[in-house]
């Protein structure tokens, strides 16, 4: 079944991974002594009648028929709280703690996916300021 497993884990609850910040499950993480930093399952395809808004707008103003870049984000958990893995900064971004879960995978990935574009295109995106720092003026 997708989304009930990760790499030898079994995924008992949408808030294991908050519930049990160690998350030490598998024998991978026993043998290495930390979480791998993310889990969730590829197999799980996006659920299009759960898109927000946002996304629905996004994807009309790129021009695209799917989430394309977007299908690979999803909600992860480091260290017990909910994050994203920003790729163009390669660190996690946490989740705010006033912003309520919602209670399945699928909505806390269109969530996630949501907040990493608003996160990257915010004037304080580490990108932006290494912009400003070492942009070549021509």
């Amino acid at each position: 079944m997708a989304g009930t497993s990760y790499k030898g884990s079994e995924i008992k609850s949408v808030d294991q991974f908050i519930k049990d910040k160690a998350g030490l499950s598998s024998s991978r993480e026993k043998e290495i002594g930390q979480h791998i930093g993310y889990r969730y399952d590829v197999n799980l395809i996006p659920d299009y009648k759960r898109i927000t808004p946002f996304l629905k707008g996004y994807m009309e103003f790129m021009g695209w028929d799917d989430l394309n870049w977007l299908e690979d984000v999803h909600m992860g958990y480091e260290e017990g709280e909910p994050a994203i893995f920003d790729r163009n900064c390669n660190g996690w971004v946490r989740i705010p703690k006033k912003v309520k879960l919602p209670d399945n995978q699928q909505d806390r990935d269109m969530m996630a996916r949501e907040l990493l574009i608003k996160f990257q295109m915010s004037p304080n995106h580490p990108m932006v300021q290494l912009n400003k720092a070492y942009r070549k003026v021509g």
